[in-house]
């Protein structure tokens, strides 16, 4: 009786693909971008609250699951970013989830709609500052001004802090660090300022795994996401590492 061969899922040939490509050199094209896009993350963003460096190969991982060199994308949008339907590009660039504070100077200057679905460079960087924005924890905080010159405000009647601090371009939160006796105002004193203003900052980070990834970057897109980028990320460090510039 003849052994019958049971027929391979989909996942089993997305793999098997996935195997064979990496033999190939355009699988690596893109492996200086992101290094090089990478260390410009790492500049920017080393010194903010427990910021840890990204693994370049968790990223090359994810341009493997998300496009592969056998698809047309690969050279145009090799991370899927800015696609039909997808919201991360506007969310990136709309300056109100944090993608202002994520990118570098440079990179939030010249990154937009056009270059980021044309360009792989950009648009390389550009899920990678999408990727770091999901992952890192925002808090919108007091940040006193480079002026380091402390001020006085005459109290008025009927003044509070919140109108103090309007008056004067400061904060209530500076003003009550300032001025930690000032419970009660009172027409006559004076309080004790320096110019601030109230910001989203960086307070911590999501731990870059795997599992994040997929449910933070990929937002539960794919089913299989988590599986496929473990996979691509296994090949990838089982295979040579680029040497570049």
């Amino acid at each position: 009786m003849a052994t019958q061969v049971k027929e391979k899922g989909r996942f089993e040939m997305w793999k098997d693909g996935l195997n064979k490509g990496s033999r190939q050199a355009k699988w690596h094209s893109y492996d200086c971008e992101i290094k090089s896009a990478i260390n410009e993350f790492d500049r920017h963003l080393t010194g903010t609250a427990g910021y840890t460096k990204l693994d370049w190969r968790l990223v090359k991982a994810m341009l493997w699951v998300e496009t592969g060199a056998g698809n047309a994308e690969w050279r145009i949008k090799p991370m899927q970013i800015g696609v039909v339907g997808d919201p991360g590009l506007s969310a990136l660039l709309s300056g109100n989830e944090g993608g202002d504070i994520i990118m570098p100077p440079d990179l939030k200057e010249n990154l937009n709609f056009n270059n980021a679905r044309a360009i792989p460079a950009y648009n390389i960087r550009a899920g990678i500052a999408y990727l770091l924005m999901r992952m890192a924890k925002f808090k919108h905080q007091s940040v006193m001004t480079s002026d380091l010159k402390t001020y006085e405000a005459p109290i008025n009647r009927g003044d509070n802090m919140t109108r103090i601090a309007v008056t004067y371009g400061t904060t209530t939160e500076i003003l009550r660090k300032l001025n930690p006796q000032a419970a009660i105002l009172r027409p006559g004193q004076v309080l004790l300022y320096r110019k601030g203003t109230v910001k989203r900052v960086i307070v911590g980070w999501h731990t870059i795994t795997v599992p994040e990834v997929a449910k933070l970057y990929n937002g539960g897109g794919d089913a299989r996401y988590a599986q496929k980028l473990s996979f691509a990320l296994e090949l990838i460090k089982c295979g040579v590492e680029a040497t570049c510039d």
